[in-house]
C-alpha cells in the first residue's frame, strides 16, 4: 500500500513539475490562436509581426478571476481579466504592438487577490 501511494505522489509531482505553475498546465506567446489552441508559439518575433497572443489553460480555479498584466519597460501596457467558469479553462489576451516597441515583453497571470501566479517574457525584435 506504502509503494502504490509513494508512486501516485511521485506521478502526480511530476506532472505538475512539467507545468509552469500547479494551476496553470500552459501559458505561451503564440501568433494566434484558433479553435481555443495557440497557434506558432514564439519566444521571440521581429517587429515586423503586430499582434502577439498569450495564452493560459487554467487548472481548478472555477470561481475564480485572472488578469494578464501585459508590461513593457515596467510598465503596463493592458491587463484583461478573465472569470474562470470551468475546473479547466482557456484563456488568451492579445496585444498590438508598435514597431519601435522593441526589447523584452512580459506578461503576469495574477490572480483576484493581486498575487502574480506566473510571468512569461518574449523579445520583440528589430527586423
Amino acid at each position: 500500500m506504502k509503494k502504490i501511494l509513494l508512486l501516485a505522489l511521485l506521478l502526480t509531482t511530476q506532472a505538475f513539475a512539467a507545468w509552469p505553475h500547479k494551476d496553470i498546465s500552459q501559458a505561451v506567446f503564440a501568433k494566434s490562436v484558433e479553435e481555443r489552441a495557440p497557434i506558432d508559439i514564439i519566444t521571440e518575433i521581429d517587429n515586423s509581426v503586430k499582434k502577439v497572443y498569450f495564452f493560459t489553460n487554467i487548472r481548478h480555479l472555477k470561481g475564480d478571476r485572472i488578469t494578464h498584466r501585459w508590461l513593457y519597460k515596467s510598465k503596463v501596457k493592458a491587463e484583461i481579466s478573465f472569470d474562470i467558469k470551468g475546473n479547466r479553462w482557456r484563456v488568451w489576451s492579445s496585444k498590438n504592438l508598435w514597431h519601435r516597441w522593441t526589447g523584452e515583453w512580459t506578461v503576469e497571470v495574477v490572480n483576484q487577490n493581486a498575487e502574480i501566479l506566473l510571468t512569461k517574457t518574449f523579445e520583440y525584435k528589430k527586423s
